[in-house]
């Protein structure tokens, strides 16, 4: 029983390191230098970050307009909504 334990973790860790050096291998293959990794990164993280705050923008601008349809609700909800919708709009003009 212990000798079949043994051997399945023999075997996985095997697996684990042959998985390991394809994957190294095909990273080498696209990449050359460091310098190309760290070029790609840098661009990569640069059009992260624009379609992020792209992706929020268009997120709370879906939002703050859908809430100014629901302003003329009657009722203190209403009053709630339209002060939320004063408050962004005064924040986006400063």
């Amino acid at each position: 029983m212990v000798v079949k334990k043994v051997k399945h973790k023999v075997d996985k860790e095997a697996e684990l390191g042959a998985r390991r050096a394809v994957l190294e291998d095909l990273f080498y293959d696209f990449h050359k230098s460091r310098a190309q990794v760290y070029k790609m990164n840098f661009f990569r993280g640069l059009f992260f970050g624009l379609g992020s705050v792209l992706g929020a923008t268009i997120i709370v601008a879906f939002v703050v307009w859908l809430l100014s349809l629901l302003a003329d609700i009657p009722g203190g909800f209403g009053d709630f909504i339209q002060y939320v919708v004063d408050t962004v709009n005064k924040s986006q003009s400063q």
